[in-house]
């Protein structure tokens, strides 16, 4: 099926990026897989819109949001419902995205404001890494004008990512450059509303994923 014809005219729900488009016109057999050194480097520089789909994965994402905001309205409502199974507070500011009752309302503080699943959408890249996702009932605070995270949200996720992960690793003997993290700007995210911050780990054991995903499986 023509890719195309399949996507119709609908605009994607998140921002396309011209590597988007350029991935959409090829085959995976020309797809380069992005590497633990790519992605360090992109992240570095923050060129968070170099991060790209399997073509093929690419296109069946575009056709899928399309299914699902048919069936659901948003992403956002199918996330809430049927991946982190929270129940939004009645709509105050709708354009502000849904909001949820809180344990604390600091990031972190409480386990029961976060849910960790991997990505059901992951970017594309070699085999031994695996792409994860911290959804959040709270909020970071952001430099409105941009959606960039202030230093003291950063830091708020480096502490996480630094007990949860690198932490949890350092237990098993060796944690040496096998955890990454990021969070996309507004433009670039394709579910807006709720905060989340993206994991990359390489070399992970099976057992130790379970732990942090609580067993659940990704979707695709």
């Amino acid at each position: 099926m023509d890719h195309q014809d399949s996507l119709g005219e609908e605009l994607p729900a998140f921002d396309l990026t011209d590597k988007d488009r350029e991935n959409l016109a090829r085959n995976d057999e020309d797809f380069e897989p992005l590497t633990w050194g790519n992605l360090k480097a992109i992240i570095a520089r923050n060129d968070l819109e170099s991060l790209r789909r399997w073509p093929s994965d690419l296109k069946r994402y575009l056709i899928w949001t399309r299914e699902t905001k048919a069936a659901y309205g948003t992403i956002t409502n199918y996330i809430c419902h049927e991946r982190l199974h929270w129940q939004p507070l009645p709509e105050i500011a709708p354009y502000e995205g849904p909001s949820f009752h809180v344990q604390d309302p600091i990031p972190f503080r409480d386990a029961r404001d976060y849910k960790i699943l991997y990505n059901d959408w992951p970017y594309g890249m070699t085999t031994d890494i695996t792409h994860i996702v911290v959804w959040m009932k709270t909020s970071f605070d952001v430099d409105p004008a941009v959606g960039e995270l202030l230093p003291k949200s950063r830091q708020l996720i480096e502490d996480f990512v630094q007990h949860t992960f690198i932490a949890r690793l350092q237990r098993e003997g060796n944690a040496g450059d096998r955890v990454m993290w990021f969070r996309n700007w507004t433009g670039l995210q394709s579910v807006r509303g709720i905060d989340h911050v993206h994991i990359l780990v390489r070399n992970v054991p099976q057992e130790i994923m379970d732990e942090w995903t609580g067993g659940r499986t990704p979707l695709s």
